[in-house]
């Protein structure tokens, strides 16, 4: 009884201080930007945004992102889509809607450098080749959905802020039960570690940010030399974000679910693959940094759903004592505050049929493995990406 008495103690103490840090946290959210909404602006005003978005093989997912794009007014100047010799008629797909769209421009990246990762070669290559009458560069993924009057509202947005980079987070477009049920859990990772999107004064080191839809200063890019400070790293959005802010910039994170969306990934296996390789994101953050994130979520989000009931077990006419009830209580506090958060982000999901839907309210039952998946990731370098081969990852 006393070793056990001893390992709750160490548990009240240790997942104590994370609860507050956590809470700490969460209480921000209170006080962040509502979601931004639609802008529509007269034919007349100004177009001074070059969107550019990066391509390779992604012919069954980017026309919802070329008609989105297709829709918006000023200050759209032009549509970028750098494409990395794509093989399965992802060109083709482009080149038709060039019809339609004067705006639309398709252009090949040169050939891939050692020193550099795809996605950010490509952003790179699409900077360099906008227009220089374009004040603001916004990327934007292929896999994305942009609704009518995004590109205004995030312009807008930005000025209203002084933000010199904003990114916004998406509604999400899931699909299948396991997907409801992984990519919460994933999600979590991130609001657990980090600010919700609209806190304002964040860190430079806590900055998040989303590349799916990247806003940035034409200035602000030529003085980082566009994209070479994320060269190498497979979270190019949050290093970028990051070492701007650690300049001196302003960064800003804001909830787009009113104006963006976007289908990542098919099915729950590509979701834990490709992007639980990326939410650790240990090439923007220092190790050990990145290793106490990691015991933090195992504490206030991995552990304590096995914890509550391993304790509730235990408990009992041979063990009740203060310290198991209290880390009863701590942990069965955790896991109403990991349901409540449920209710929080319900509007960051897509629900046109709710097929699926179902599972969602189950995601924390799959915490355990999310944070899993952030060890894993955290210990590994990714050897390919989107059907890349990265020679010298280890």
């Amino acid at each position: 009884m006393l070793i056990i008495a001893i390992l709750c103690l160490g548990l009240l103490v240790s997942q104590g201080v994370a609860s507050l840090i956590l809470l700490s946290r969460l209480a921000k959210g209170a006080r962040r930007r509502s979601p931004l909404t639609p802008v529509f602006l007269p034919e007349d005003r100004v177009r001074n945004v070059s969107v550019v978005v990066p391509t390779l093989n992604e012919a069954a997912r980017v026309t919802p992102c070329l008609v989105g794009l297709a829709q918006q007014g000023p200050p759209l100047r032009e549509i970028l889509v750098v494409d990395s010799r794509s093989t399965d008629g992802t060109q083709a797909v482009v080149q038709a809607r060039q019809k339609d769209n004067p705006r639309l421009q398709l252009l090949t990246d040169d050939p891939l450098p050692d020193n550099w990762v795809g996605r950010p070669w490509a952003l790179n290559y699409g900077f360099r080749q906008s227009d220089a009458a374009s004040e603001w560069i916004l990327g934007i993924d292929a896999d994305t959905q942009p609704q009518p009057g995004l590109v205004a509202s995030v312009v807008q947005a930005a000025q209203e802020e002084g933000y010199d980079i904003l990114s916004l987070s998406p509604q999400f477009i899931l699909q299948s039960p396991g997907e409801w049920w992984l990519q919460p859990a994933l999600l979590m990772t991130l609001l657990y570690r980090f600010e919700s999107a609209g806190v304002r004064q964040q860190a430079p080191e806590t900055v998040m940010a989303n590349g799916q839809c990247f806003l940035c200063r034409r200035s602000v890019l030529e003085a980082l030399q566009g994209y070479e400070l994320a060269a190498r790293s497979f979270c190019d959005d949050v290093t970028l974000a990051r070492a701007a802010a650690q300049r001196g910039y302003r960064v800003g994170f804001l909830d787009g679910a009113n104006l963006i969306r976007v289908r990542m990934y098919e099915g729950i296996g590509e979701t834990w693959r490709e992007w639980g390789r990326s939410l650790d994101l240990k090439d923007a953050t220092v190790p050990a940094r990145l290793w106490a994130e990691v015991i933090f979520l195992l504490l206030v989000q991995g552990l304590p759903i096995l914890l509550f009931s391993l304790l509730l077990m235990l408990w009992g006419e041979d063990f009740d004592f203060l310290t198991l009830r209290l880390a009863i209580a701590v942990n069965g506090f955790l896991l109403l505050i990991r349901w409540a958060m449920l209710w929080a982000i319900y509007p960051s999901y897509y629900r046109p049929s709710g097929q699926g839907a179902w599972s969602y309210w189950l995601s924390p039952l799959a915490d355990p493995l999310a944070v899993a998946r952030i060890i894993i990731s955290a210990s590994q370098t990714p050897k390919q990406w989107r059907g890349r081969v990265y020679p010298g990852a280890s």
